[in-house]
């Protein structure tokens, strides 16, 4: 699977606004939005802990880049419409444990420019969480849906209300995600989360109690990191 124009080869690092921009070729609008949620973000980190202190400073490469490169692998199983309307096909996202916003609402801002019809669902269980993502969105005027429930009350609420993709990021291993995200999944849907070094580790205990079909994209921000994407997932059944 492809990044479409993102290159590849060794991590790059994405220091600022400009550098972000130049790698995934967002419009002057989208820049500031995401501009805007930064000056957000370290206004509010005085107050609740959104991110590791120690990334502060490294805001577009750690969070906005990383959740940016979910994007195109989002995108590519929904080919663009061939009538008037959205120019990509997948309407239906969720992202679970939304926390700062990684990524999905760092993904619902890249939407609005390239598929505005598409709308993101935010879980995220902590209120003064998700009271900041409400904050954000109404500030960029990204329109999203915000949850603010356990992704484990999402999941068994979900019903007949499958998404097309679905996003976590440092919420949970593969196992556990799996079991969060199966209600979402129809034959369609595709699952990306992004994991360290022991991908593969999690993949193999994630398959003790799934079926499922995936593949693993090298991560744009980090070497060691990978993107496990998943599809056609189910249960084992016992016996």
């Amino acid at each position: 699977m492809t990044r479409g124009s993102q290159a590849s080869g060794p991590a790059r690092r994405i220091e600022n606004a400009e550098a972000f921009q130049e790698v995934f070729g967002v419009s002057r609008e989208t820049l500031a939005r995401l501009s805007a949620y930064e000056a957000l973000l370290k206004t509010w980190q005085k107050t609740i802990n959104l991110v590791s202190p120690a990334t502060l400073d490294q805001v577009w490469h750690r969070h906005f880049a990383d959740s940016a490169q979910l994007l195109e692998l989002g995108l590519a199983d929904f080919p663009p419409s061939l009538g008037r309307g959205s120019p990509a096909g997948a309407k239906g996202w969720v992202d679970l444990g939304s926390g700062g916003g990684f990524p999905g609402l760092v993904l619902a801002v890249l939407l609005a420019e390239r598929a505005p019809d598409a709308r993101m669902t935010l879980v995220e269980s902590d209120a003064r969480k998700a009271a900041f993502l409400r904050e954000v969105a109404r500030n960029t005027g990204v329109a999203v849906e915000i949850r603010a429930e356990r992704s484990e009350k999402a999941a068994t609420q979900a019903n007949s209300r499958t998404r097309d993709v679905i996003t976590a990021r440092a919420l949970a291993p593969l196992p556990k995600l799996l079991g969060l995200a199966i209600p979402f999944f129809s034959p369609s849907t595709v699952a990306l989360f992004p994991k360290g070094r022991e991908a593969e580790v999690e993949v193999s205990e994630a398959q003790k109690r799934f079926g499922f079909d995936y593949s693993l994209a090298p991560s744009l921000t980090d070497d060691e990191a990978r993107i496990v994407i998943v599809r056609n997932l189910a249960a084992r059944t016992e016996g």
